[in-house]
């Protein structure tokens, strides 16, 4: 009899899922961005949040968890119920390179499963207006000739533009301090500032203030460089660094564990996002480029990535203090 209440248990507990399933969203979406408003995983996971709330037909609403180089938002939502109420505005740094240099209290192969990526965001070279430096030889020899004096910015310790300013760094030889923030904002806020001389930030938070006058641009992290940054060398070329080519991912990702009709459910929703004109262009107009990538592609990328940045970390013995 005990094990007859339990078969029909077990299949009313399954027909409920599947009725959730068939009836999902029924209430609000949150969408986790591990850092602070104006961050480009912010505005990626806002343009995302806007679009799927029409097509889904309930509000997705983003709520910004920063902090410990979006370590703290990435964990959250990794810990989060998996039932597709949970989404994950994901990037490279807490998900890719944090996990590589230390030890984080998730892991983002087991604990987190793709949805879709969507854009990627390159990294500029930028000082305050009042730099000396006229270019980016100019800005090597003048941080090299003074081994220790100058710092420069990141989004926080561990974030991928710290490992791209540290790539940087070690290929242009230069012997500086880093002074992390929570945040590419307050960062730039000290670059613009002059207290701290540089960073190697997001496009997408860099261009308004090179656009002002407020920054200056001294090169891009893509070996080929960006039309959405005209006129900004790659750094591969301008400082003579061979091959030197970085930027990040940012996508969609859930819970691991969400069901997999739920997930279907979201990718189609992105799927359809990204075939239009509007979305690809709020999306360039973040200062991110469009890179979609479906659930099947986005998997492997991820491996890819993983991989990639590990021998960057090992090659350039890259660690966190």
């Amino acid at each position: 009899m005990k094990r007859f209440f339990l078969v029909v248990a077990g299949i009313a507990f399954a027909g409920a899922v599947f009725a959730q399933q068939q009836t999902y969203p029924n209430r609000p979406i949150r969408i986790i961005i591990p850092w602070p408003p104006g961050q480009a995983t912010d505005l990626a996971g806002r343009v995302v949040a806007l679009q799927l709330s029409t097509i889904l037909g309930q509000q997705v609403i983003a709520d910004n968890r920063p902090g410990a180089g979006g370590m703290i938002g990435t964990d959250m939502a990794a810990k989060a119920t998996p039932d597709g109420y949970t989404l994950l505005a994901a990037s490279s740094g807490p998900v890719t390179i944090n996990p590589l240099l230390q030890k984080v209290p998730f892991d983002p192969v087991r604990d987190l499963a793709p949805v879709a990526n969507v854009g990627l965001s390159p990294y500029i070279l930028v000082t305050g207006a009042k730099f000396p430096a006229a270019n980016i030889k100019e800005f090597v020899a003048l941080i090299k000739a003074s081994p220790g004096k100058y710092s420069f910015a990141s989004s926080g310790t561990g974030a991928t533009a710290h490992l791209v300013a540290e790539i940087f760094n070690g290929r242009a030889g230069l012997q500086v301090t880093h002074v992390p923030y929570k945040g590419s904002a307050p960062a730039l806020i000290d670059v613009i500032s002059g207290e701290i001389a540089y960073a190697l930030e997001t496009m997408a938070g860099t261009m308004p203030h090179i656009k002002s006058g407020r920054l200056k641009a001294y090169g891009i992290s893509t070996i080929k460089g960006s039309a959405l940054a005209p006129g900004i060398e790659p750094l591969a070329t301008g400082a003579n660094l061979p091959g030197f080519d970085a930027a990040a991912w940012i996508g969609v990702m859930v819970p691991a564990g969400t069901p997999k009709p739920i997930v279907e459910r979201l990718a189609v929703g992105i799927d359809k996002a990204m075939k239009s004109p509007e979305t690809r262009e709020r999306i360039e107009a973040a200062g991110l480029e469009v890179d979609y990538r479906r659930t099947e592609v986005f998997a492997p990328y991820l491996q890819e990535q993983r991989v990639r940045f590990a021998e960057i970390i090992k090659k350039n013995n890259i660690r966190i203090d």
